[in-house]
């Protein structure tokens, strides 16, 4: 684990750091080719330099958002309600997370992406990738 994702977790609740440990260890073995690092104060691994799939914790637990799962037709997957292709799962302890629901999304999240790299230099207008 990097030392940045390492601090994140030691600043969260003995429960809060299994779940989060659950899913580091999760998306760092599925995600080929992906590069982790702290975004926005939160873990979020990139492809290409662009954001893939981050956690962070929320009120309501540990949120587990893809920047492009809005498009994965996955139903435990609540699509954000903005104008952007997010959509995230909360986790309130890490026996709820479901490890294979997880590697199916991840999977899927290096096949389905959306263009956030560039999003500021196209004034706002997401463009689908073909990885």
């Amino acid at each position: 684990m990097i030392d940045a994702v390492l601090n994140y977790h030691q600043q969260l609740s003995v429960d809060d750091q299994s779940i989060s440990n659950v899913l580091y260890q999760t998306i760092d073995k599925f995600l080929i080719g992906a590069v982790p690092k702290i975004w926005h104060a939160h873990p979020v691994w990139f492809i290409n330099e662009n954001p893939i799939v981050g956690y962070s914790k929320q009120k309501a637990g540990i949120r587990l958002m893809f920047w492009s799962g809005a498009d994965f037709e996955e139903p435990a997957l609540k699509a954000g309600t903005g104008k952007f292709k997010d959509a995230s799962v909360f986790y309130i302890s890490h026996l709820d997370v479901n490890t294979h629901d997880l590697k199916r999304w991840l999977i899927k999240s290096m096949s389905i992406q959306w263009d956030y790299k560039n999003v500021v230099k196209r004034k706002g207008k997401l463009v689908r990738l073909n990885p």
